[in-house]
């Protein structure tokens, strides 16, 4: 039988009665583990169980593939929870969010890891890997998978079972211990050899290969400021019930959503008057920086947070740092030789300071708008000029890079850090990432306001994240306050605006295994419907409509 593989890009023979699996182990018999997924006409499979016709496309994926990246922290994540049970005489442990370039985690006990304990978990992951233990894949079905899960403590996975709409479900085995995970494993233990182990109180951090550090384990980062804002998610979520996708789901269930959706509301306005009570309260503080990824809710916030400082007696003055741009022929290269948009150089710095200054010292000033199309500022606007009771609220992705500000003396600034942190995890082994969450709104966004499709939000994605990875993240423990706005209910809203727009993208995209990755993430929620319960004033407005701030 002839296979096209992609890797070399030519056709190849397979024994007939030979695997994917074994054809790779074959082919690649020094290397073969570097490879963690493959693609059968560009359509995901797991490695250890692809199926195959004559003649198809195969494609390998190794860590530098998105998919095969996320197989790689899958495949560590189960390495190291069966770690962890045999270390702590089958005490459970839960992957509660990112944070300090990888995975925050916390055994189910109460005292603080010590390091004996924290070598004996790292020295039997190495155990298991130098072992090349066999991670076995079995299709249960639902009763089949509960008693597994009974047995070995899952309420959580329980509870998401009784809203799954398949026969069967996928568990993975590993020396006797079964769980589930969002997205394929390797098929065994050797197949991840980077990654570390570090405490940090009262849990442990779990660091694997990054893109952003050439896919080797990066340097430890500590983000205290970002693990506080999580803790506190973390708290409400316990208070409300709602840790996991199986609560969320059993309270649309129980028609207790729209109390829960308006408490959560409620915090985000509680949260948003402290920060502004803490800016009234230093009379030095004049402008106040707002940054974060793309799709946090930076519109919507800011003019939340404009509407508390009036309350608070403030005026306010908006000024958004894309009006900065240096003209179109100025802009800085990429190493593709693309423009660079993302970088702080494509803003013209020394113009936005002059201006500033300016405004805060009470001169009229001529402020720009940026001609996108034209690629060059217009002064079209009225002249301003603030008084001393105005705040300038600046939003943009720079604005916690000192460079953005260098000629605004400290005590003048009051720097905020918004990005969706969600608390809310599909159960105690997979969490919800961040940027799936920024993703799934912005391309329902970008349907809603800009009209364009899901294809052409992913074709930029890529770009975005390398530039958040790149130009925000670095400086998000600058912040003076950090606003988490994520709500706990959105995904189940966003879902039914979300799904139709990634069933448009073909089975010859090279997008197609990314939309089948987030339809699959979408389907553990149930659909919540919008009219009337989501105020006008909700982050989530600003994504799927209806914003009174539009």
């Amino acid at each position: 039988m002839n296979i096209l593989l992609l890797n070399e890009n030519k056709i190849v023979d397979i024994n007939e009665n030979e695997t994917l699996f074994s054809f790779l182990k074959r082919y690649y018999p020094e290397s073969y583990s570097r490879f963690l997924g493959i693609k059968v006409n560009n359509r995901l499979q797991e490695l250890a169980n692809a199926s195959f016709e004559e003649n198809d496309r195969i494609e390998f994926l190794d860590i530098r593939d998105r998919d095969g990246h996320l197989v790689y922290v899958r495949t560590l994540t189960l390495i190291y929870i069966k770690a962890c049970k045999d270390v702590f005489n089958d005490i459970d442990v839960s992957i509660e969010h990112s944070l300090n370039k990888g995975l925050y985690t916390e055994p189910a006990f109460k005292n603080v890891v010590n390091k004996h304990q924290l070598m004996n978990i790292k020295r039997r992951m190495q155990e298991m890997i130098d072992a090349k233990r066999p991670i076995n894949t079995y299709f249960l079905s639902i009763k089949e998978a509960e008693d597994v899960f009974l047995r070995q403590g899952m309420e959580d996975k329980i509870e998401l079972l009784k809203y799954w709409n398949a026969g069967s479900i996928r568990v993975y085995e590993l020396d006797g211990y079964y769980d589930t995970f969002y997205g394929y494993l390797a098929p065994s233990t050797e197949f991840v050899d980077k990654y570390d182990l570090r405490m940090f109180y009262p849990g442990i951090i779990l660091n694997y290969p990054t893109r952003e550090n050439n896919f080797e384990v990066p340097e430890y980062i500590e983000q205290k400021k970002l693990f506080k804002v999580f803790s506190e998610a973390e708290k409400w979520g316990e208070i409300m019930n709602v840790g996991y996708v199986g609560a969320l789901n059993r309270k649309i269930d129980n028609n207790t959503i729209d109390d829960m959706i308006r408490v959560n509301e409620a915090l985000h306005e509680k949260k948003i008057a402290y920060i502004a009570d803490e800016i009234t309260k230093d009379r030095d503080i004049r402008a106040v920086f707002i940054a974060g990824p793309s799709s946090s809710g930076k519109t919507t916030f800011a003019q939340r947070l404009s509407i508390q400082l009036r309350v608070n007696g403030k005026k306010t003055f908006a000024l958004s740092l894309d009006d900065y741009f240096v003209e179109r022929h100025l802009t800085p290269k990429d190493e593709s030789g693309e423009y660079d948009f993302e970088t702080i150089d494509a803003l013209d710095l020394e113009l936005f300071n002059e201006q500033l200054l300016g405004l805060m010292s009470c001169e009229e000033v001529n402020v720009p708008v940026y001609n996108f199309k034209l690629g060059k500022r217009e002064y079209t606007r009225e002249p301003v000029r603030l008084t001393e009771d105005h705040i300038i609220i600046i939003e943009g992705i720079h604005g916690l890079n000192d460079r953005i500000s260098k000629d605004i003396p400290q005590l003048n600034k009051f720097k905020i850090y918004i990005s969706a942190l969600t608390q809310l995890n599909i159960d105690k082994h997979n969490r919800i990432s961040t940027s799936d969450l920024r993703l799934i709104r912005r391309m329902v966004r970008d349907n809603t306001h800009r009209g364009n499709n899901s294809l052409k939000t992913m074709e930029l994605w890529d770009n975005v994240v390398r530039g958040t990875e790149k130009y925000i993240f670095p400086y998000q423990e600058n912040a003076d306050a950090i606003f988490n706005s994520a709500l706990v209910y959105e995904l189940c809203v966003l879902k039914k605006y979300a799904e139709p727009l990634l069933r448009e993208i073909g089975t010859d995209s090279v997008f197609y295994p990314e939309r089948q990755r987030l339809i699959k993430f979408l389907s553990y929620f149930k659909p919540i419907d919008d009219e009337g319960a989501i105020p006008s004033t909700s982050i989530l407005r600003e994504f799927i409509g209806g914003s009174c701030f539009e």
